[in-house]
């Protein structure tokens, strides 16, 4: 049997506070949303505390994680089935500039992925 690959982790630090993370994160979700919806067929997520849960098909590919918000940083984890696994040092920089650019500086309604 062959194993899954592993799980990718990206890891953000913010000085946010964690409700000011969370807010920025949900504020930031539209956008994002928006900017992927060309290579996304659907996505879900839902909120339960601190912590973000979604699933999402792209490339006829299901992807699903999790994003942990605390108080320092944020934690970003999914899995990617094995097509998409061989493009998962470019989805880790992206969603690390991304995540970067949305939780510093000041308040922005509209982060853009390079």
């Amino acid at each position: 049997m062959i194993a899954a690959p592993e799980p990718i982790t990206v890891t953000i630090p913010h000085r946010l506070g964690r409700e000011a993370a969370k807010a920025r994160i949900d504020r930031g979700l539209a956008a994002i949303r928006g900017e992927i919806a060309p290579y996304v067929r659907s996505i879900e997520y839902r909120w339960e505390g601190y912590r973000l849960d979604f699933r999402m098909r792209a490339m006829l590919q299901s992807v699903s994680g999790r994003i942990e918000v605390y108080e320092e940083f944020v934690r970003i984890e999914f899995a990617l089935p094995r097509l998409l696994h061989l493009l998962a040092t470019t989805i880790r920089g992206r969603i690390e500039r991304s995540g970067a650019r949305l939780l510093e500086g000041p308040d922005r309604e509209q982060p853009k992925i390079p």
